[in-house]
């Protein structure tokens, strides 16, 4: 079988590979891969941020997909032949203290699928069963590709925020993670508004109107002047970071309410402001990273119940034959959530 593989330190570095059809372990299942998303992870690793200098290459990438069980080891007990599963992608240790008290997300030794071992932009793959989670009948196949980034958003909005019915809530960056956060919050009764950059205009800002919101392009709208007029000069009750860049956290000081909340959801890096203003007004400061087994059984929820509009979300324009394009369109916000059929590659 063929398998789309990082396969060199720079940018770009993407082929398609051989690979043996895995087999199960005990406590394994064998699944065989539908669709898989590109993810804004993915974007970095074909770019080869940092971050990612820790993979042994080739590695095949991707982590965000859905399957079918076509063979379990012998221990396997909660899955069976036909089954139609997602995975958890970070998988914890199970022994380091975050992991004993519950917060796997955060295990000190986690591995990554499609980082740290071959992920799903491949045919099958083996998955412990321990990190499996059963689709719903009501979930479509190719919807059920958006559940593990829907689950980050439900994160980030259900668990760390304080957004409440009638809460004004900016999502500060269009891409995938930020449209998600957006519908999950208005799902929770929040008045929400997102906001873009110039490249956004295109492609993702539209998609958010199409979703149903109000947006700003911060590069030629006076967010003040929004800020005012859809407030009435408060300031948003909580805002939504997702941008991954620098300004986000600037900006969300300045739109946030006097006792808000910044919730921080994109992986900036580095960024440089006056610290003082966040403390002078009480402003909570949390930070949202990844996602559990609950998060991805609400996911499940808002995806079946259409909550979450997968269906206007989803791109499937692109191929994993012809990798770089999506990639590229990507990088360059000309799409939000390449959806890719994994059958190409059988």
């Amino acid at each position: 079988m063929r398998g789309l593989a990082k396969t060199s330190r720079s940018r770009g570095g993407m082929e398609l590979v051989d690979r043996d059809r895995p087999k199960p372990g005990p406590d394994e299942a064998l699944v065989e891969v539908d669709y898989a998303g590109l993810c804004g992870s993915d974007a970095g690793i074909y770019e080869f941020e940092s971050a990612f200098e820790r993979m042994n290459l080739p590695t095949v990438i991707g982590h965000e997909y859905s399957g079918r069980v076509v063979e379990v080891g012998e221990g396997v007990t909660k899955f069976a032949v036909g089954d139609r599963v997602v995975e958890r992608p970070i998988r914890g240790c199970g022994d380091c203290y975050q992991c004993e008290i519950g917060e796997s997300n955060v295990c000190q030794n986690a591995v990554i699928t499609g980082v740290d071992h071959d992920g799903a932009y491949e045919p099958y793959l083996v998955v412990p069963e321990d990190a499996l989670h059963a689709v719903p009948d009501g979930v479509e196949q190719q919807h059920a590709a958006m559940v593990e980034p829907t689950s980050i958003g439900a994160r980030a909005v259900i668990e760390n925020s304080r957004v409440r019915a009638g809460d004004r809530a900016l999502v500060e960056g269009p891409g995938p993670i930020g449209l998600l956060t957006a519908q999950i919050a208005r799902a929770q009764g929040a008045e929400v508004v997102v906001s873009g950059v110039g490249q956004d205009a295109d492609y993702r800002l539209p998609l958010a109107e199409e979703l149903g919101f109000e947006t700003i392009n911060v590069a030629t709208d006076d967010m003040a002047a929004y800020r005012d007029d859809l407030t009435d000069g408060v300031g948003y009750d909580v805002v939504f970071d997702t941008t991954g860049h620098p300004s986000g956290l600037p900006s969300a000081v300045e739109e946030v309410r006097k006792g808000g909340q910044i919730v921080l959801v994109g992986q900036t890096g580095e960024t440089t402001m006056e610290y003082s203003p966040l403390v002078r007004a009480e402003i909570d400061l949390q930070c949202s990273y990844a996602s559990m087994y609950q998060d991805f059984e609400n996911a499940l929820r808002l995806i079946d119940t259409g909550d979450v509009d997968a269906e206007t979300f989803i791109d499937d324009r692109f191929s994993l034959l012809d990798a770089d394009e999506a990639f590229e369109t990507f990088v360059g916000g000309g799409t939000c959530k390449p959806v890719f059929d994994v059958s190409e590659l059988r």
